[in-house]
């Protein structure tokens, strides 16, 4: 099934999205969810086959507009150079562990919802990836275990700021710029997607394409991060780990191609969606 964040005459909610609109879980289970972080807390999911079954909408996709997915993650991780094309386009080493750092809830904006290209730069750049949803609390999780924590995927389109993303080392506030990380458009729950099933990733910036990957060319593959991840904190549900982005990115592109006004950047991933966003001067 497919689940969403949104807001309805400006008011936050969540629930299934079918070919017909979305189906309001809160409408159904009444407020004891807030949102869809705490339903996947919850594991409630018995009677959203019935519900689907049913065929009964609340309102139509144009009625919503998209929010992140999940809009108000405990953590979200980045995991960088997890392609060898990219890693060898910026030049990085090979590394025994994956490179992470981190983005910050704010930064995040859903489908549909306009990319900030901000006023102190105009150096905006996608990075097309496939987003993990992390569903159950776990410390340590063996590799072997890792699917068993994942309430599903999604796209996300890590946009970076790139010249203050290389002010130092420390990439923090070039990957943070309020409006760049896109999230959506829905994320597609894991028994949709055969653990280790291999998923095509393609990155488009007005209609030509940038990007494009499987994921079997990950250095570090999803179990990997999980299980990395998990070695230094606890995971929670709603936790966010976003995998990586292959070669082709516009920075290193000659002569570079950066995002301007008006341009609109696609990020598709098999069995999942296509998540759109239209680039918009702060």
């Amino acid at each position: 099934m497919k689940l969403a964040s949104y807001s309805y005459q400006n008011k936050p909610s969540f629930g299934l999205v079918t070919d017909h609109g979305i189906i309001d879980i809160p409408k159904r289970l009444g407020d004891s969810y807030l949102d869809l972080r705490s339903y996947l807390a919850s594991s409630n999911y018995a009677e959203a086959d019935k519900w689907l079954a049913q065929g009964t909408v609340d309102y139509s996709l144009e009625e919503i507009t998209f929010l992140p997915v999940i809009p108000n993650p405990d953590k979200i991780f980045c995991i960088g150079l997890n392609y060898d094309e990219h890693r060898i386009e910026a030049n990085r080493d090979k590394s025994a562990n994956p490179t992470v750092f981190f983005r910050v809830a704010n930064s995040q904006i859903g489908h549909l919802a306009p990319m900030l290209l901000p006023k102190e730069s105009k150096n905006l750049d996608f990075e097309g990836e496939i987003a993990v949803i992390i569903g159950r609390k776990g410390r340590r999780i063996a590799e072997e275990d890792a699917y068993n924590y994942v309430a599903g995927y999604a796209c996300y389109n890590d946009g970076s700021i790139r010249d203050w993303q290389n002010h130092t080392h420390q990439w923090g506030p070039g990957k943070n710029f309020e409006g760049t990380g896109a999230f959506g458009p829905w994320m597609v729950t894991r028994d949709e997607i055969s653990d280790g099933e291999i998923l095509t990733l393609e990155t488009r910036l007005n209609g030509e394409v940038m990007q494009h990957a499987t994921t079997d060319m990950l250095l570090f593959p999803i179990p990997t991060l999980i299980s990395y991840v998990s070695s230094f904190t606890t995971l929670e549900p709603g936790d966010i780990i976003v995998t990586g982005t292959p070669g082709g990115i516009g920075m290193k592109r000659n002569p570079p191609v950066y995002m301007k006004a008006g341009d609109v950047v696609e990020i598709e991933v098999s069995r999942v969606g296509v998540l759109r966003n239209t680039i918009v001067a702060e």
